[in-house]
This record gives structure tokens, sequence and C-alpha cells, in this order.
């Protein structure tokens, strides 16, 4: 991992074409402001976590071809 440090306003480039940029800080929390190409998905990672376990189970889940394998008949 690697670590910097930043002051207010000053930004951090990831590659050619994500910025990410102090905005604010207050007692514990700090604001970050992060532009990226649209083609980038940008999310909280407790979102992102949700995101993956979803398509995992959509991932599991019997496909309509296969129901009428699941049903004896």
């Amino acid at each position: 991992m690697l670590v910097l440090t930043r002051r207010e306003n000053e930004s951090i480039m990831i590659g050619d074409s994500i910025e990410v940029k102090l905005l604010d800080v207050k007692d514990h929390q700090v604001k970050i402001g992060i532009a990226a190409p649209k083609d980038v998905a940008v999310h909280r990672k407790e979102v992102y976590l949700a995101i993956q376990a979803e398509n995992q189970q959509a991932a599991q889940a019997p496909r309509r071809e296969d129901l009428p394998k699941l049903i004896p008949g």
C-alpha cells in the first residue's frame, strides 16, 4: 500500500486519468473528490462489496432454462 500525505486542495493522480483531491478535513472526517472517466466505476467500499455479493448470488441462481431439470416430472 502506498501512503501519501496531502493537504486541503491537493491531489493525487492515479494513472493519467484519475484524480483524487482532498477537499475538506473536519474533526475525524475527510472529504475527497474523485475525477475519473465515465467508464471507470467508483464506489464506496461497502457499496462495492454489496454489488460483488449480489453478482455472486446471481451467478449461482438457477437459470430459467435449467428450471425444467430441477422440477421432477
